[in-house]
Protein backbone atom coordinates (compact mmCIF):
# COMPACT_ATOMS: atom_id res chain seq x y z
CA UNK A 1 0.00 0.00 0.00
CA UNK A 2 1.65 3.61 -1.14
CA UNK A 3 2.33 5.65 1.86
CA UNK A 4 0.05 8.25 0.56
CA UNK A 5 -3.15 5.72 0.77
CA UNK A 6 -1.55 4.67 4.54
CA UNK A 7 -1.54 8.32 5.92
CA UNK A 8 -4.95 9.36 4.31
CA UNK A 9 -6.85 6.21 6.07
CA UNK A 10 -4.73 7.09 9.31
CA UNK A 11 -6.11 10.36 9.54
CA UNK A 12 -9.69 9.42 8.35
CA UNK A 13 -9.50 6.70 11.13
CA UNK A 14 -9.61 9.59 13.69
CA UNK A 15 -11.58 11.57 12.10
CA UNK A 16 -14.50 9.07 11.82
CA UNK A 17 -14.20 7.95 15.20
CA UNK A 18 -13.87 11.57 16.98
CA UNK A 19 -16.77 13.09 14.73
CA UNK A 20 -19.28 10.50 15.32
CA UNK A 21 -18.33 11.24 18.52
CA UNK A 22 -19.16 14.90 18.77
CA UNK A 23 -22.31 14.01 16.40
CA UNK A 24 -23.83 12.26 19.32
CA UNK A 25 -24.02 15.54 21.46
CA UNK A 26 -24.50 17.85 18.05
CA UNK A 27 -27.59 15.69 17.44
CA UNK A 28 -29.08 15.17 20.63
CA UNK A 29 -28.22 18.83 22.16
CA UNK A 30 -30.01 20.00 18.60
CA UNK A 31 -33.24 17.94 19.12
CA UNK A 32 -33.45 19.45 22.60
CA UNK A 33 -33.43 23.04 21.48
CA UNK A 34 -29.74 23.98 22.82
CA UNK A 35 -28.22 26.05 20.95
CA UNK A 36 -24.42 25.21 19.49
CA UNK A 37 -22.13 27.35 19.05
CA UNK A 38 -19.52 24.85 17.48
CA UNK A 39 -18.70 21.91 16.43
CA UNK A 40 -14.54 21.17 16.39
CA UNK A 41 -12.47 18.24 15.16
CA UNK A 42 -9.32 18.90 16.96
CA UNK A 43 -8.02 21.62 19.78
CA UNK A 44 -5.65 24.63 19.02
CA UNK A 45 -5.81 26.97 16.32
CA UNK A 46 -8.03 26.95 13.56
CA UNK A 47 -7.38 25.72 10.33
CA UNK A 48 -10.73 25.28 8.72
CA UNK A 49 -13.99 27.56 9.98
CA UNK A 50 -17.35 27.34 8.40
CA UNK A 51 -20.42 28.74 9.34
CA UNK A 52 -23.68 26.62 8.83
CA UNK A 53 -26.90 27.92 10.28
CA UNK A 54 -26.45 28.78 14.24
CA UNK A 55 -23.14 26.65 14.82
CA UNK A 56 -19.57 27.07 13.03
CA UNK A 57 -18.02 23.87 11.96
CA UNK A 58 -14.12 24.03 12.73
CA UNK A 59 -11.26 21.99 11.96
CA UNK A 60 -8.72 22.83 14.44
CA UNK A 61 -4.72 22.02 14.61
CA UNK A 62 -4.51 19.31 17.27
CA UNK A 63 -5.71 15.81 16.34
CA UNK A 64 -6.40 14.73 19.97
CA UNK A 65 -10.15 14.68 19.63
CA UNK A 66 -13.07 17.56 19.71
CA UNK A 67 -16.01 18.93 21.35
CA UNK A 68 -19.06 20.32 20.59
CA UNK A 69 -20.10 24.02 22.71
CA UNK A 70 -23.06 24.11 23.88
CA UNK A 71 -24.61 27.76 24.81
CA UNK A 72 -25.17 27.90 28.83
CA UNK A 73 -22.42 25.13 29.45
CA UNK A 74 -20.60 27.60 31.08
CA UNK A 75 -21.83 30.80 32.39
CA UNK A 76 -22.70 32.73 29.50
CA UNK A 77 -20.77 35.79 29.09
CA UNK A 78 -22.71 39.09 28.33
CA UNK A 79 -20.65 42.15 26.91
CA UNK A 80 -23.11 44.84 27.35
CA UNK A 81 -23.31 46.72 30.37
CA UNK A 82 -25.57 49.68 31.46
CA UNK A 83 -24.24 52.86 30.96
CA UNK A 84 -22.19 51.05 27.81
CA UNK A 85 -23.05 53.10 24.68
CA UNK A 86 -23.97 50.80 21.44
CA UNK A 87 -25.38 50.93 18.30
CA UNK A 88 -28.68 48.63 17.53
CA UNK A 89 -29.89 47.63 14.15
CA UNK A 90 -33.54 47.27 13.44
CA UNK A 91 -35.50 44.58 11.36
CA UNK A 92 -39.04 44.58 12.08
CA UNK A 93 -39.44 46.15 15.04
CA UNK A 94 -36.95 44.37 17.08
CA UNK A 95 -33.02 44.20 17.44
CA UNK A 96 -31.40 41.95 15.21
CA UNK A 97 -28.09 43.27 15.76
CA UNK A 98 -26.24 44.71 18.89
CA UNK A 99 -22.43 46.62 17.69
CA UNK A 100 -19.88 46.92 20.47
CA UNK A 101 -17.18 48.72 18.19
CA UNK A 102 -16.52 51.19 15.96
CA UNK A 103 -20.00 52.82 16.15
CA UNK A 104 -19.56 56.02 14.29
CA UNK A 105 -18.99 53.49 10.75
CA UNK A 106 -22.31 51.35 11.57
CA UNK A 107 -24.79 52.46 9.08
CA UNK A 108 -28.88 52.56 9.10
CA UNK A 109 -28.31 51.78 13.14
CA UNK A 110 -29.53 52.95 16.37
CA UNK A 111 -26.85 54.75 18.50
CA UNK A 112 -27.15 54.92 22.53
CA UNK A 113 -26.64 54.42 26.15
CA UNK A 114 -27.71 51.16 27.51
CA UNK A 115 -29.81 51.70 30.39
CA UNK A 116 -31.58 48.51 31.38
CA UNK A 117 -31.36 44.65 29.65
CA UNK A 118 -32.31 41.34 29.90
CA UNK A 119 -30.57 39.36 27.00
CA UNK A 120 -31.75 35.99 28.35
CA UNK A 121 -35.39 36.07 29.77
CA UNK A 122 -37.33 39.11 28.94
CA UNK A 123 -34.98 39.94 25.90
CA UNK A 124 -35.12 43.64 25.61
CA UNK A 125 -32.91 46.29 25.61
CA UNK A 126 -33.56 50.13 26.66
CA UNK A 127 -31.44 52.73 25.74
CA UNK A 128 -31.06 56.74 26.20
CA UNK A 129 -31.51 58.16 22.53
CA UNK A 130 -30.87 61.37 22.09
CA UNK A 131 -32.02 62.11 25.61
CA UNK A 132 -35.00 60.11 24.93
CA UNK A 133 -35.43 56.41 26.82
CA UNK A 134 -36.55 53.97 24.03
CA UNK A 135 -36.81 50.38 24.83
CA UNK A 136 -36.71 47.84 22.03
CA UNK A 137 -37.47 43.81 21.79
CA UNK A 138 -34.61 41.88 20.77
CA UNK A 139 -35.32 39.14 18.68
CA UNK A 140 -34.25 35.57 19.70
CA UNK A 141 -31.59 34.83 17.20
CA UNK A 142 -29.86 38.18 17.35
CA UNK A 143 -26.27 38.84 17.18
CA UNK A 144 -23.50 41.02 19.16
CA UNK A 145 -20.89 41.96 17.17
CA UNK A 146 -17.49 42.99 17.92
CA UNK A 147 -14.12 43.19 16.55
CA UNK A 148 -15.55 41.76 13.88
CA UNK A 149 -17.01 38.62 15.50
CA UNK A 150 -20.46 37.86 15.83
CA UNK A 151 -22.05 36.13 18.47
CA UNK A 152 -25.32 34.88 18.35
CA UNK A 153 -27.19 35.79 22.21
CA UNK A 154 -28.36 32.83 23.93
CA UNK A 155 -31.50 33.07 25.50
CA UNK A 156 -32.24 31.14 28.98
CA UNK A 157 -34.40 28.85 26.76
CA UNK A 158 -31.55 27.76 24.30
CA UNK A 159 -29.19 27.00 27.05
CA UNK A 160 -27.87 23.74 28.08
CA UNK A 161 -29.02 24.15 31.57
CA UNK A 162 -32.15 25.53 30.62
CA UNK A 163 -33.23 21.72 29.98
CA UNK A 164 -34.32 18.80 31.97
CA UNK A 165 -31.55 16.51 33.81
CA UNK A 166 -33.11 13.44 31.07
CA UNK A 167 -32.43 16.00 27.93
CA UNK A 168 -28.95 17.20 29.21
CA UNK A 169 -28.21 13.70 30.07
CA UNK A 170 -28.70 12.76 26.46
CA UNK A 171 -27.03 14.68 25.15
CA UNK A 172 -23.90 14.42 27.06
CA UNK A 173 -23.99 10.38 26.78
CA UNK A 174 -25.09 9.98 23.19
CA UNK A 175 -21.85 11.10 22.17
CA UNK A 176 -20.16 7.41 23.90
CA UNK A 177 -22.85 5.94 22.73
CA UNK A 178 -22.57 7.05 18.99
CA UNK A 179 -18.64 5.14 19.69
CA UNK A 180 -20.41 2.01 20.61
CA UNK A 181 -23.03 1.90 17.83
CA UNK A 182 -20.24 2.67 15.26
CA UNK A 183 -18.03 -0.31 17.25
CA UNK A 184 -20.66 -2.71 16.24
CA UNK A 185 -21.12 -1.95 12.92
CA UNK A 186 -17.47 -2.17 12.11
CA UNK A 187 -17.53 -5.33 13.69
CA UNK A 188 -20.24 -6.18 11.58
CA UNK A 189 -18.22 -5.22 8.44
CA UNK A 190 -15.01 -7.00 9.93
CA UNK A 191 -16.73 -9.97 10.09
CA UNK A 192 -18.92 -9.64 6.81
CA UNK A 193 -15.26 -8.48 4.91
CA UNK A 194 -13.34 -11.97 7.01
CA UNK A 195 -15.95 -14.54 6.87
CA UNK A 196 -15.99 -17.66 9.43
CA UNK A 197 -12.98 -19.73 8.81
CA UNK A 198 -14.34 -23.46 7.74
CA UNK A 199 -10.88 -24.98 9.20
CA UNK A 200 -8.84 -24.45 12.12
CA UNK A 201 -5.27 -23.54 11.06
CA UNK A 202 -2.61 -26.28 12.02
CA UNK A 203 0.90 -24.19 11.53
CA UNK A 204 2.41 -21.18 11.36
CA UNK A 205 4.17 -19.16 8.43
CA UNK A 206 7.12 -16.80 9.29
CA UNK A 207 5.59 -13.44 8.53
CA UNK A 208 8.71 -11.09 8.62
CA UNK A 209 12.40 -11.59 9.60
CA UNK A 210 14.33 -8.78 11.69
CA UNK A 211 17.64 -8.25 9.82
CA UNK A 212 20.80 -8.64 12.14
CA UNK A 213 19.01 -11.43 14.26
CA UNK A 214 19.21 -14.83 14.82
CA UNK A 215 16.64 -15.85 12.55
CA UNK A 216 18.16 -14.03 10.11
CA UNK A 217 21.90 -14.78 10.33
CA UNK A 218 20.57 -18.61 10.12
CA UNK A 219 18.62 -17.75 6.85
CA UNK A 220 14.63 -18.37 8.39
CA UNK A 221 12.68 -16.49 5.80
CA UNK A 222 9.22 -15.12 5.31
CA UNK A 223 6.48 -18.21 4.57
CA UNK A 224 8.59 -20.95 6.09
CA UNK A 225 6.38 -23.51 8.01
CA UNK A 226 7.17 -23.89 11.71
CA UNK A 227 6.68 -27.62 12.29
CA UNK A 228 8.77 -27.78 15.64
CA UNK A 229 11.18 -25.80 18.10
CA UNK A 230 13.04 -28.22 20.08
CA UNK A 231 11.69 -31.40 19.01
CA UNK A 232 8.08 -30.24 20.54
CA UNK A 233 5.27 -29.99 18.02
CA UNK A 234 4.16 -26.25 17.60
CA UNK A 235 0.95 -26.82 15.48
CA UNK A 236 -0.76 -23.61 15.23
CA UNK A 237 0.09 -22.79 18.59
CA UNK A 238 2.12 -19.25 18.74
CA UNK A 239 1.75 -19.11 22.18
CA UNK A 240 4.05 -22.29 22.87
CA UNK A 241 6.46 -21.29 20.42
CA UNK A 242 7.49 -17.81 22.19
CA UNK A 243 7.36 -19.40 25.73
CA UNK A 244 10.15 -21.99 24.31
CA UNK A 245 12.09 -19.68 22.88
CA UNK A 246 11.64 -16.95 25.52
CA UNK A 247 13.08 -19.56 28.11
CA UNK A 248 15.55 -19.69 25.81
CA UNK A 249 18.11 -17.06 26.23
CA UNK A 250 21.93 -17.72 25.42
CA UNK A 251 20.98 -21.57 24.51
CA UNK A 252 21.11 -22.62 20.95
CA UNK A 253 17.34 -23.96 19.93
CA UNK A 254 16.71 -26.05 16.85
CA UNK A 255 14.07 -24.97 14.32
CA UNK A 256 12.54 -27.54 12.08
CA UNK A 257 10.50 -25.95 9.27
CA UNK A 258 9.15 -26.78 5.56
CA UNK A 259 10.24 -24.76 3.05
CA UNK A 260 8.78 -25.28 -0.42
CA UNK A 261 7.72 -28.62 0.46
CA UNK A 262 11.29 -29.58 1.83
CA UNK A 263 11.90 -30.32 5.08
CA UNK A 264 15.12 -28.48 6.85
CA UNK A 265 16.32 -27.85 10.75
CA UNK A 266 17.98 -24.63 11.57
CA UNK A 267 20.18 -23.90 14.85
CA UNK A 268 20.21 -20.81 16.44
CA UNK A 269 20.66 -18.97 19.83
CA UNK A 270 18.04 -16.63 21.06
CA UNK A 271 19.03 -13.39 22.53
CA UNK A 272 17.42 -11.81 25.18
CA UNK A 273 15.41 -8.61 25.23
CA UNK A 274 15.57 -5.63 27.72
CA UNK A 275 13.49 -8.25 30.42
CA UNK A 276 15.93 -11.35 29.79
CA UNK A 277 13.26 -12.90 27.36
CA UNK A 278 14.61 -14.72 24.24
CA UNK A 279 14.01 -13.43 21.04
CA UNK A 280 14.97 -15.01 17.83
CA UNK A 281 13.66 -11.68 15.43
CA UNK A 282 10.31 -13.00 13.78
CA UNK A 283 6.61 -12.32 13.72
CA UNK A 284 4.91 -14.85 13.14
CA UNK A 285 1.38 -15.44 10.91
CA UNK A 286 -1.47 -18.08 10.45
CA UNK A 287 -1.87 -19.01 6.74
CA UNK A 288 -4.96 -18.65 4.99
CA UNK A 289 -7.21 -20.66 5.62
CA UNK A 290 -10.71 -21.46 3.87
CA UNK A 291 -13.41 -19.12 4.93
CA UNK A 292 -17.53 -18.69 4.19
CA UNK A 293 -19.65 -15.60 4.20
CA UNK A 294 -21.07 -15.08 7.96
CA UNK A 295 -24.61 -15.02 7.87
CA UNK A 296 -26.71 -12.18 9.33
CA UNK A 297 -27.32 -13.69 12.68
CA UNK A 298 -23.41 -15.09 12.61
CA UNK A 299 -22.52 -11.23 12.19
CA UNK A 300 -25.07 -9.97 14.60
CA UNK A 301 -23.64 -12.30 17.16
CA UNK A 302 -20.13 -12.04 16.44
CA UNK A 303 -19.95 -8.77 16.72
CA UNK A 304 -21.20 -8.64 19.94
CA UNK A 305 -18.89 -11.04 21.38
CA UNK A 306 -16.05 -8.81 19.97
CA UNK A 307 -17.32 -5.95 21.77
CA UNK A 308 -17.68 -7.80 25.18
CA UNK A 309 -14.56 -9.36 24.47
CA UNK A 310 -12.63 -6.17 23.69
CA UNK A 311 -14.73 -4.31 26.61
CA UNK A 312 -13.00 -6.93 29.04
CA UNK A 313 -9.66 -6.14 27.46
CA UNK A 314 -10.38 -2.14 27.62
CA UNK A 315 -11.51 -2.79 31.08
CA UNK A 316 -8.26 -5.20 32.11
CA UNK A 317 -5.54 -2.75 30.89
CA UNK A 318 -7.74 0.32 33.29
CA UNK A 319 -7.16 -1.97 36.28
CA UNK A 320 -3.03 -2.45 35.35
CA UNK A 321 -3.24 1.52 35.55
CA UNK A 322 -5.18 1.87 39.01
CA UNK A 323 -2.90 -0.79 40.32
CA UNK A 324 0.41 0.63 39.19
CA UNK A 325 0.67 -2.33 37.35
CA UNK A 326 2.24 -0.62 33.65
CA UNK A 327 5.55 1.17 32.51
CA UNK A 328 5.52 4.80 30.92
CA UNK A 329 6.05 2.90 27.88
CA UNK A 330 2.63 0.89 28.15
CA UNK A 331 0.96 3.85 27.49
CA UNK A 332 0.57 5.22 24.33
CA UNK A 333 -0.51 8.94 23.55
CA UNK A 334 -1.88 9.84 20.02
CA UNK A 335 2.04 9.50 18.13
CA UNK A 336 1.49 5.97 18.91
CA UNK A 337 -1.87 5.38 18.42
CA UNK A 338 -0.91 6.90 15.00
CA UNK A 339 2.44 4.73 14.17
CA UNK A 340 0.12 1.37 15.35
CA UNK A 341 -2.68 2.35 13.17
CA UNK A 342 -0.47 3.30 9.86
CA UNK A 343 1.08 0.06 10.08
CA UNK A 344 -2.43 -1.99 10.61
CA UNK A 345 -3.47 -0.01 7.41
CA UNK A 346 -0.56 -1.78 5.22
CA UNK A 347 -2.32 -5.07 6.24
CA UNK A 348 -5.75 -3.75 4.38
CA UNK A 349 -8.44 -2.48 4.96
CA UNK A 350 -10.07 -5.73 6.79
CA UNK A 351 -7.91 -5.25 9.92
CA UNK A 352 -7.81 -1.66 9.57
CA UNK A 353 -11.65 -1.72 10.07
CA UNK A 354 -11.54 -4.01 13.17
CA UNK A 355 -8.91 -1.71 14.36
CA UNK A 356 -10.81 1.37 14.40
CA UNK A 357 -14.09 -0.79 15.55
CA UNK A 358 -11.69 -1.54 18.59
CA UNK A 359 -10.76 2.47 19.03
CA UNK A 360 -13.81 3.76 18.95
CA UNK A 361 -15.15 1.21 21.23
CA UNK A 362 -11.92 2.45 23.17
CA UNK A 363 -13.24 6.47 23.07
CA UNK A 364 -16.74 5.69 24.23
CA UNK A 365 -15.48 3.85 27.59
CA UNK A 366 -13.07 6.11 27.92
CA UNK A 367 -15.33 8.55 28.14
CA UNK A 368 -17.85 7.44 30.33
CA UNK A 369 -15.03 6.95 33.29
CA UNK A 370 -15.68 9.48 36.15
CA UNK A 371 -12.71 11.68 35.73
CA UNK A 372 -13.16 15.72 35.30
CA UNK A 373 -13.37 17.14 32.05
CA UNK A 374 -14.81 13.70 30.74
CA UNK A 375 -18.46 12.58 29.68
CA UNK A 376 -18.45 10.32 32.84
CA UNK A 377 -18.01 13.03 35.17
CA UNK A 378 -20.32 15.42 33.13
CA UNK A 379 -23.32 12.77 33.88
CA UNK A 380 -22.56 12.37 37.25
CA UNK A 381 -22.89 15.95 38.06
CA UNK A 382 -25.90 16.04 36.23
CA UNK A 383 -26.98 13.08 38.56
CA UNK A 384 -26.59 14.57 41.35
CA UNK A 385 -28.28 17.53 40.62
CA UNK A 386 -31.44 15.04 40.06
CA UNK A 387 -30.64 13.49 43.43
CA UNK A 388 -30.11 16.92 44.69
CA UNK A 389 -32.77 18.25 43.41
CA UNK A 390 -30.57 21.61 42.42
CA UNK A 391 -27.40 22.12 40.68
CA UNK A 392 -24.07 22.23 41.56
CA UNK A 393 -23.04 25.70 41.35
CA UNK A 394 -21.69 26.24 37.35
CA UNK A 395 -18.71 27.84 38.76
CA UNK A 396 -17.33 25.25 40.57
CA UNK A 397 -18.04 22.42 38.27
CA UNK A 398 -16.49 23.86 35.21
CA UNK A 399 -13.37 24.72 37.83
CA UNK A 400 -13.72 20.96 38.31
CA UNK A 401 -13.51 20.07 34.47
CA UNK A 402 -10.83 22.76 33.90
CA UNK A 403 -8.56 20.94 36.72
CA UNK A 404 -9.69 17.83 35.03
CA UNK A 405 -8.88 19.21 31.55
CA UNK A 406 -5.42 20.59 32.33
CA UNK A 407 -4.23 16.79 33.87
CA UNK A 408 -5.34 15.27 30.80
CA UNK A 409 -3.46 17.41 28.81
CA UNK A 410 -0.50 17.67 30.61
CA UNK A 411 -0.67 13.31 30.68
CA UNK A 412 -0.75 13.49 26.52
CA UNK A 413 2.25 16.06 26.69
CA UNK A 414 4.31 13.57 28.66
CA UNK A 415 3.04 10.66 27.10
CA UNK A 416 3.68 12.54 23.75
CA UNK A 417 7.00 13.14 24.53
CA UNK A 418 7.55 10.01 25.60
CA UNK A 419 6.34 8.19 21.95
CA UNK A 420 8.74 10.67 20.47
CA UNK A 421 11.70 9.67 22.37
CA UNK A 422 10.69 5.92 21.70
CA UNK A 423 10.73 6.66 17.81
CA UNK A 424 13.70 8.66 18.01
CA UNK A 425 15.60 6.08 19.55
CA UNK A 426 14.27 3.39 17.14
CA UNK A 427 12.69 1.60 19.89
CA UNK A 428 9.57 -0.97 18.82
Amino acid sequence: MHMIQVVFLTVLVFFVIVTIHEWGHFFFAKRAGILVREFAIGFGPKLISVKRGETRYTLRLVPAGGYVRMAGEDPEIVDVQPGQTIAVRLKEGKITKIYLDRLDERKSVIRGEVTDMDLERRLFISMNVEGELERYDVHPKALMISKGNETQIAPYDRQFGSKTTGQRALAIFAGPAMNFVLAFVLFCAYIQMAGIPTAEPDHILVNEVTEGMPAQKEDLRSDDIIVAVNGTPIGADFDKMIEIIGASPGVPVTVDIIRDGQKKQLSMTPVADAEGVGKIGITAKYPVIPTRHATFGETITGAGNLMKNMTISIFEGFKKIITGDFKLDDLGGPVRTAEVTSQIAQQGITQLTSWTALLSLYLGIFNLLPIPALDGSRLIFIGLEAVRGRPIHPNKESMVHFIGFALIMLLMLVVTYNDILRLVRGEP
